[in-house]
């Protein structure tokens, strides 16, 4: 019984955080409609479809304690990374082409360096950061500072000026507390009128409380999913937890893509990896630690949390390569290989948290851990 209503409740939390992503979505792209094409996608619409792996670390965190609840917060941003990478262009890929809107999916090159090398050095300073048995406060500011450069360098690298956009908006309309009750959070603040800058703050805010409360909700029903089945909070965030949170950015991203606004639907993708793997483990780190001191971590968590970082590199390094290589365009055989490496990742983590021992399982664990203490002896 347990089970059942815990992944009930886990789907429940996947559809308010949902819609209310959509407020948010409404909201952050009046805000941000000057903004150029990729720049907006990788900076506005990534923190904002972000925000529930940032607040899911929070409540980990801060529920669990911890080294369970570091874990279950690396779990969450790391998953929810190879999600995005995997899963959310191979989304857009088909749709695209299976709506019949191309034949092949054009990325500007620029966009796909720009974010993919990125990402890569950002993947690289979280194996460089997060090493020993103890972590505190610098190491959340180090990451939460690394995010600062990036969005700095998207915003200088808009050069000057802005693109004039006239944003128009509105919300479905009908009654407040109707729209309420379906989860339309754009008709219970804007109602029947047009959004303008202070309706869009109000959706705003409105929006990430209700993304904060359905995150803190999740962090309980997988906390008790995992108590159901024995099985880690880790590999519990890092399959349900990383899935249910990475549902606004594939959402955004299909919307993106249908407008044929290839780059942006990619760059929200490599942009919420950039914002998961820096701010949303950085913040809740640097907060936790320098309420309640420095996080001391058991031999099995480091070697987890080792593992997953090297396979969150090599998995994002091999996405990079698939998109790079591609100069003609991405096809469906590029979408089905990278759903083929996501099931792979899935398989790989159930089998980690599963009671049973597989040689298979066991030499991918030690190929990695090799792998991440090389990395450590180098720094």
């Amino acid at each position: 019984m347990a089970i059942i209503s815990s992944l009930g409740l886990i789907l429940i939390t996947c559809i308010i955080i949902w819609r209310a992503c959509d407020g948010f979505e409404m909201a952050s792209n009046y805000l941000g409609r000057n903004m150029k094409e990729g720049i907006k996608g990788a900076t506005i619409n990534a923190i904002g479809s972000s925000l529930p792996e940032l607040f899911t670390t929070l409540f980990f965190l801060f529920v669990l304690k911890d080294k369970d609840g570091f874990a279950g917060g690396i779990g969450t941003t790391a998953g929810s990374a190879v999600f995005n990478a995997m899963i959310i262009p191979a989304v857009v890929i088909l749709v695209v082409i299976g709506s019949g809107v191309s034949s092949k999916i054009v990325l500007s090159r620029k966009v796909i360096l720009r974010d993919g090398i990125a990402l890569l050095l950002a993947e690289l300073a979280l194996i460089f950061v997060i090493t020993g048995t103890s972590l505190n406060w610098v190491h959340g500011f180090i990451l939460m500072c690394l995010y600062f450069v990036y969005v700095a360098y998207m915003l200088l690298s808009q050069g000057p000026g802005t693109v004039e956009n006239d944003y128009e908006a509105t919300a479905e309309g009908g009654d407040r507390v109707l729209a309420f009750f379906k989860g339309d959070l754009a008709t219970t603040v804007l109602g029947d009128s047009k959004i303008n800058g202070p309706k869009a703050v109000a959706l705003l805010l409105v929006s990430v409380i209700f993304i904060g409360l359905a995150c803190f909700w999740l962090v309980e029903a997988c906390d008790d999913f995992g108590s159901a089945i024995d099985m880690p909070i880790y590999f519990v965030s890092v399959i349900l937890a990383s899935a249910a949170t990475s549902v606004p950015d594939t959402i955004m991203s299909y919307k993106d893509a249908k407008k044929g606004n290839y780059d942006d639907a990619v760059a929200n993708a490599l942009g919420s990896n950039i914002f998961d793997v820096c701010f949303a483990l950085g913040f809740p780190l640097f907060l936790f630690t320098l309420i309640y001191g420095p996080i001391e971590m058991s031999t099995e968590t480091i070697e987890n949390v080792g593992q997953l970082r090297v396979l969150l590199l090599l998995i994002t390094s091999i996405v990079f390569f698939i998109f790079v290589f591609a100069r003609k365009g991405l096809r469906r055989i590029h979408a089905r290989i990278l759903l083929f490496l996501y099931v792979l990742f899935v398989a790989y983590a159930v089998g980690k948290g599963i009671p049973y021992e597989s040689s298979v399982i066991n030499s991918i664990s030690d190929v990695l851990s090799a792998i991440s203490n090389w990395f450590t002896t180098i720094f």
